[in-house]
């Protein structure tokens, strides 16, 4: 079961988000679709749905303006494993929008071949983190532009695990550049996850004028797992303790949402279900490891404009 902490019930904890835009990687299906069925509640302007499926994407457009039928929602094409899918993708939302509240960094991939991206990183590190990375690059400017507003409360929710704790529970550098056959699927997406966490820390202490934090929601049962090969390791987590271990979206869904719109969220900090702090490991809080992670992606993404 999710770990209690503090106290939230969406339907009532949920303040109004009239006038907000709000922005969800992985919005189709799982803890993204339930994060926007939860918020679109809560009368936002605006609410886009990235996915890299069109069909499940618009589907859930659609699911969402039945449920909620006074909120603008959109469909946004991304492919986060593709630079060029996400700068398509930020050029697409920036000609659509003028501004942007919160950036949901809530999509991500588990197992799968060892292979790289088109640009060139290991695949679960290149989806979960430089994708992410490279959509918030392009959309910082308008992001700053929405903090500037008065009364204005910007934020970013990186969807990590509790899973960066284990397998080699360090950031490899080594490794982000490579299909890496050597290390195994699940360490791989332990590091993705890790370098989420960092990469959040380092984002909170660079751009200041943006709440930026990282969270865990627990063991859910949705559709991260990949199908597409992979570990026995990953094979045994998604076929057996899953289904035995976790809750449903809707109730997973709730740190996410705590963090995106409640009062005491702290810039930097990574929250365990619900708003709870600590459960990082001692890279998770690592100074040392934000700033040369944020060094490294900024330098990687130098020159990637739109």
């Amino acid at each position: 079961m999710v770990k209690s902490g503090i106290s939230f019930n969406s339907a009532k904890d949920i303040p109004s988000l009239q006038g907000k835009t709000i922005l969800i990687t992985g919005g189709n299906q799982g803890l993204g679709k339930q994060t926007a069925l939860d918020l679109a509640k809560h009368n936002p302007s605006e609410l886009w749905i990235a996915a890299r499926s069109v069909e499940a994407g618009n589907a859930t457009v659609e699911e969402i303006k039945k449920a909620s039928p006074g909120v603008s929602v959109h469909f946004l094409r991304l492919d986060l494993a593709s630079f060029k899918s996400v700068k398509e993708a930020a050029k697409t939302f920036l000609s659509a929008v003028s501004r942007l509240d919160i950036l949901y960094m809530n999509a991500g991939i588990m197992g799968g071949p060892h292979v790289t991206t088109e640009d060139g990183y290991e695949r679960q590190f290149g989806t979960n983190h430089m994708g992410h990375a490279l959509l918030f690059k392009l959309l910082k400017p308008l992001m700053l532009k929405t903090a500037s507003i008065p009364g204005a409360d910007v934020r970013v929710v990186v969807v990590s695990s509790a899973g960066h704790r284990f397998g080699k529970k360090e950031l490899m550098f080594d490794t982000m550049k490579s299909s890496a056959p050597h290390v195994s699927a699940i360490d791989k997406y332990c590091h993705s996850k890790l370098a989420n966490i960092v990469y959040a820390r380092g984002l909170a202490k660079n751009v200041p004028q943006i709440t930026t934090t990282s969270v865990y929601p627990g063991d859910i049962q949705t559709g991260l797992f990949s199908s597409n090969g992979g570990s026995w390791m990953i094979t045994l987590l998604r076929m057996v303790v899953v289904p035995l271990t976790s809750v449903s979206p809707a109730e997973g869904v709730k740190n996410q949402l705590w963090a995106g719109t409640a009062k005491g969220v702290k810039s930097g900090e990574y929250y365990e279900p619900v708003g709870v702090t600590g459960k990082g490991s001692p890279q998770a809080y690592s100074d040392e490891s934000a700033k040369k992670l944020w060094e490294w992606t900024e330098k990687e993404l130098e020159g990637h404009d739109i």
